[in-house]
């Protein structure tokens, strides 16, 4: 069952762009949206691998022809997705995975309620400053005023994230790459998926039972502790999200 689509979301500094390689590198038959955006490429980044650098004028006219799934304006750049990424992708027998925020993810859940939307914490606000920092210095230098604005948006980006079907954190890498996987492939095995059919039994639900553990209602626990390090509380209605069964 090829056609579905992923939306991942994350405050900047939270590994996000690391755990998709590692997801891709983990499960076939998975495109990736290449974003467009209006902001300069940074450090080694290439036309059309991490982002289509665009002029803002441009951007502005694709809007106009309605051109995209989703677009938003994130530090005074434009991001967006376009339309023709799902389509393509469906037409490949592959999923798409989307990299959006916040904004563009309401945005698609609006048109595209099937979606399956995971949220990527932070362990703390401790280590979201830290790879901010180590970020910012890899690609020229230290703007404090940037860290600072970046921290105070990812709080606010935080408190959405009971607004999302699953929520991970990043703390050990390799945990969190094999949770990802896991939703895709569990959400795979909901209808006929030639590489789901090719796992054993074993290893179907192994991959069932994790992703399980990552939906929003069933991860109070692991979530509370890292909510309260940015001063949040577990939103109280974390229970009444909505549930999958694929037993």
């Amino acid at each position: 069952m090829a056609g579905l689509l992923f939306i991942l979301s994350a405050p900047s500094g939270s590994g996000k762009s690391t755990l998709v390689s590692q997801l891709r590198s983990m499960v076939p038959n998975l495109d990736f949206s290449v974003s467009y955006t209006t902001r300069a490429p940074r450090g080694s980044e290439q036309e059309g691998r991490e982002y289509h650098f665009i002029q803002r004028d441009q951007f502005q006219q694709m809007i106009a022809g309605d051109e995209f799934l989703e677009h938003a304006d994130v530090f005074g750049n434009y991001y967006g997705t376009a339309r023709c990424s799902l389509e393509q992708a469906t037409a490949r027998g592959n999923d798409l995975l989307l990299d959006i925020d916040v904004q563009g993810a309401a945005q698609v859940r609006h048109n595209m309620p099937q979606a399956i939307t995971i949220f990527i914490l932070p362990p703390n606000p401790d280590v979201l400053e830290r790879r901010l920092r180590n970020r910012s210095r890899a690609e020229g230098g230290v703007e404090e005023s940037v860290v600072q604005k970046r921290l105070a948006t990812a709080r606010h980006e935080i408190e959405k994230y009971h607004e999302y079907r699953y929520v991970l954190v990043n703390d050990v890498l390799d945990r969190a790459a094999e949770e990802l996987s896991a939703i895709v492939i569990a959400e795979r095995s909901s209808g006929p998926n030639p590489y789901v059919a090719q796992l054993t039994v074993s290893e179907l639900l192994h991959y069932k039972k994790l992703a399980l553990q990552c939906l929003l209602q069933n991860s109070a626990t692991r979530l509370q502790p890292v909510l309260a390090s940015f001063g949040l509380s577990l939103y109280s209605d974390v229970n009444q999200s909505q549930s999958r069964n694929w037993f």
